[in-house]
């Protein structure tokens, strides 16, 4: 059954919460691709190809012709930002693009101005912001959803949403103003502090029917209290943490161990990182909510209590260091001790030298037109099928998350082909057999 979806027509707003590094990166390449002088490379719904029906069929159109998504042409971007730079000069300040490729996009990214950032220091220590509203928590949700309505009407958008691009939030659980709306609500009015900032700009996103991606591992939209507000608003949510480098090469290999069933002693993980994201990470509340995120994810592919043999010993371990002269080009380090037949040990050992932002940016762009769809295709409330881009998935109460990135591709596709009438593909393929075995008797 092809569900309906409403076309993807006129302008789509992308509001960004946190101009740094990975949005400006997403910003100037989509500007860029726009003029034709690069490619979105590392984008699924700009690059990517899905199978539909029988192999022998040879059906395998691109997914941006598959789908009814927003054209590149049509995104107008904009957000808020605790530095009150351009989007030109933040993106210089990064230093992750050539000034080469920024300075041929240089117009457009100077005419993104940040909007005042809801921002508290006691969430992110080692930041210092200067451009930044004032306010209780109440006020504060006022004036985004203000600042939201605002950008819609002057640059004549159809659609907005949001995708969280800010800093990496201190580690704390969910309590009490946490678990309804309705609690949620009197806390922000209470201008209760354990109302975190991305759960304002989250709030007034779903308040106003605008779908929310959380690109940190923040718990954000992980509460009872903003799921029970995304359903009530029929508006799209996915969470948590873009899916970049260290946890994307945990998510190939260790599939591939657990396939084999070759067992594993132990995971150790370091990074060394010297953008916003790593000062910010310096810091050990923060730092906690990034492992949290991290270290969940072996875990779940392994399921230690399913095979103790295996991975029930596992020592898994996982340090960031912050480190200036590397700025955005994030280093990381695994070493990883395994064991084969009659317990035989073997290592393997992994240095990737990554672009933290360059991995994240079309990830960003992903979430932000698979969530406009999900919105006119009335999905609302969690989008699992999203996990293939996050570190941490947020799931239904009681689902273990799925991590194993070829499993979330697999659900990627298919809730494509669901939502276009389509047969769902399980790769099981034995009526090709059957039918040649049949035809020879």
């Amino acid at each position: 059954m092809k569900i309906k979806i409403s076309p993807a027509e006129g302008k789509l707003g992308i509001l960004i919460p946190g101009l740094g590094a990975v949005a400006t990166t997403l910003i100037a390449g989509v500007e860029a691709v726009k003029k034709g002088i690069s490619q979105p490379i590392g984008s699924l719904t700009q690059m990517g190809h899905i199978r539909l029906g029988k192999r022998t069929e040879n059906r395998n159109p691109k997914i941006n012709e598959f789908v009814p998504l927003a054209q590149l042409n049509d995104i107008v971007f904009g957000g808020w930002d605790v530095y009150e730079d351009n989007v030109y000069e933040s993106a210089a300040n990064a230093k992750v693009l050539e000034p080469s490729l920024l300075y041929a996009v240089k117009a457009e990214l100077e005419a993104i101005k940040p909007m005042k950032a809801a921002f508290d220091q006691n969430y992110a220590k080692n930041l210092t912001g200067t451009h930044v509203k004032t306010g209780t928590r109440y006020e504060l949700a006022q004036q985004v959803m203000e600042d939201i309505k605002n950008f819609k009407e002057s640059n004549g958008l159809d659609r907005v949403v949001l995708v969280w691009c800010g800093s990496t939030e201190i580690y704390y659980e969910a309590s009490a103003i946490h678990q309804s709306l309705a609690a949620f609500e009197q806390a922000l009015k209470d201008d209760d502090k354990l109302i975190a900032p991305s759960m304002i700009y989250a709030y007034a996103a779903l308040k106003l029917g605008v779908p929310f991606s959380n690109g940190a591992p923040n718990l954000t939209v992980d509460i009872p209290a903003l799921i029970e507000l995304s359903k009530l608003t029929k508006t799209p949510i996915a969470g948590k943490d873009f899916k970049t480098g260290q946890t994307l090469m945990k998510t190939v290999l260790a599939p591939g161990l657990a396939a084999r069933s070759l067992g594993v002693h132990g995971w150790f993980s370091t990074n060394i990182l010297g953008n916003r994201d790593g000062l910010v990470l310096d810091d050990p509340d923060n730092f906690k909510t990034k492992e949290v995120s991290k270290l969940g994810v072996l875990e779940d592919i392994f399921k230690p209590e399913d095979n103790p043999e295996l991975y029930g010993n596992i020592y898994h371990k996982i340090r960031i260091n912050y480190y200036p002269p590397h700025g955005d080009n994030k280093e990381s380090w695994d070493n990883i001790d395994i064991f084969g037949w009659l317990g035989y040990k073997m290592q393997i050992k992994i240095n990737f030298l990554c672009r933290d932002s360059i991995l994240a940016a079309p990830i960003a762009l992903d979430l932000a037109l698979f969530s406009d769809m999900a919105k006119r295709a009335g999905m609302s409330g969690i989008q699992e099928w999203l996990s293939f881009y996050l570190k941490s998935p947020q799931t239904a109460a009681g689902l273990h998350p799925e991590n194993d990135i070829f499993k979330q591709l697999i659900k990627l596709e298919n809730t494509l082909r669901y939502l276009m009438g389509e047969d769902l593909i399980t790769h099981l393929g034995l009526d090709y057999y059957d039918d040649m075995f049949a035809e020879e008797v």
